[in-house]
């Protein structure tokens, strides 16, 4: 398991976790030696990797909001740089790290990315998030075409919102019924959800679907 800084909140996640033969790296993976580090570490220490789930990601706050008729052209900067080097390319460093560890050892393997239903809907108050996710969609399906033929298998979920323990101020607040609205269930996902789907797309099971972007939203928003 990584984590970019927070090191006391991975062990508690860590220490959650059923089953032995867990490890920790930590790292900035925008740094293209953090991140051949944060593998090297992951790979030395699992004696492989065979399954790489890409979720690192800077999600959407109050605090990188950045409409373009509300925010400074420095602020617009900063917003797009940090989420475009965290979002799209720290995924792209640490997949080709992965899938040349696979090649060079001839095993397959599983990639499976964590986008968002913003790359299709748009993102209005965070461009730079739905951009940069629409991006990691498009390098998901690169790669299915590129490491197919040595038996990696690359997919993608694309979720609407999940009530994580980041997300709960604003399912708690006065914006949470308008929130749960968005879907006809009523409700938001919920990580063991998308947990869920996440396994089945790293499992042989998911071969043929390899290339496809999954839409997990609740029916919050339908493509066309």
């Amino acid at each position: 398991m990584h984590y970019g800084a927070d090191r006391e909140a991975a062990e508690q996640t860590l220490g959650s976790l059923t089953g032995e033969g867990h490890v920790l790296v930590g790292g900035d993976l925008r740094d293209p030696d953090a991140a051949a580090d944060v593998v090297r570490q992951s790979d030395d220490q699992l004696g492989g990797i065979d399954i790489l789930v890409n979720n690192a990601a800077i999600a959407p706050s109050e605090g990188n909001r950045h409409r373009i008729d509300q925010t400074t052209y420095e602020a617009w900067q900063a917003a797009w740089r940090q989420m475009l080097d965290v979002d799209l390319l720290g995924a792209a460093q640490v997949t080709y790290l992965v899938a040349r560890g696979l090649i060079d050892r001839k095993a397959p393997g599983f990639i499976v990315n964590v986008g968002s239903r913003g790359a299709f809907r748009g993102e209005p108050d965070f461009p730079a998030y739905g951009a940069a996710k629409a991006g990691l969609h498009a390098f998901g399906q690169s790669m299915a075409l590129a490491l197919a033929p040595h038996g990696i298998v690359v997919n993608t979920i694309a979720p609407g919102f999940i009530s994580s323990d980041r997300q709960s101020a604003a399912l708690e607040g006065p914006a949470g019924d308008d929130l749960r609205a968005q879907s006809p269930f009523g409700r938001v996902g919920t990580p063991d959800e998308v947990a869920r789907a996440v396994l089945f797309l790293s499992s042989p099971a998911a071969t043929w679907a390899s290339g496809a972007v999954l839409d997990f939203n609740g029916a919050s928003y339908l493509r066309t």
